[in-house]
């Protein structure tokens, strides 16, 4: 009876110990993100040197304090850059009522300087927020600052031609407001659609990942 009674306190007392492990020192983990595609490590930009839509000079600093929602594209894009501008528009308002320290922006990432200049991003970006940035510059500022944010541009075509197109990745990069990348929301990929990151998983995600 006493060794029972013995065995029986032992397993009460490890499955008190048990609890008290998972609850308070090893907690539930928190809320995960289901869309964004988060990096191993969060990724530091190279030093940069822009103009924005005020011909104002827009670098690193700006973006620390934010976090940020970054799209690469140009203003004469005929079909993925205007949907997915017109997709952050519509969610812009739920991302600006989200609690935190730290305010979300949208900033819009111009791969084309030859045509898109800063009177051409103002009127361009303030169709659809005035609250956007948007921003060019050379290519040499371009090039390594897209590369390291996970994206990619080319010209497809001789810009002689006024037409030219310009090939662009057509994800939504997330930036810390330590101005790192730490992921990116991908577009949906189906035949015969404009492939472009929804704006009801961006919304969903965006109050965990403030959280962190």
């Amino acid at each position: 009876m006493k060794q029972n009674l013995l065995i029986g306190i032992v397993a009460i007392v490890a499955l008190i110990a048990g609890l008290y492990f998972s609850i308070v020192i090893a907690p539930p983990d928190v809320a995960e993100v289901k869309y964004l595609q988060k990096y191993p490590a969060a990724r530091a930009l190279p030093e940069f040197e822009l103009y924005d839509q005020n011909d104002d000079l827009f670098s690193n600093q700006q973006l620390e304090g934010y976090w940020t929602l970054a799209f690469v594209g140009y203003t004469f894009c005929p079909d993925i850059c205007p949907t997915t501008l017109a997709e952050l528009k519509g969610i812009y308002p739920q991302l600006q009522a989200i609690n935190s320290d730290y305010p979300i922006k949208i900033w819009f990432l111009s791969v084309d300087p030859k045509r898109d200049t800063a009177a051409r991003l103002k009127e361009y970006i303030n169709f659809f927020n005035s609250d956007f940035w948007a921003t060019s510059g050379e290519h040499k500022q371009l090039f390594p600052l897209v590369r390291s944010m996970g994206m990619m541009y080319a010209m497809s075509d001789n810009t002689d031609d006024p037409n030219y197109l310009v090939d662009h990745s057509a994800s939504i990069t997330l930036i810390n407001p330590k101005g790192e990348v730490v992921g990116r929301f991908k577009p949906t990929l189906e035949p015969g659609s404009i492939p472009v990151s929804e704006g009801s998983q961006i919304v969903e995600d965006m109050p965990i990942v403030v959280s962190m």
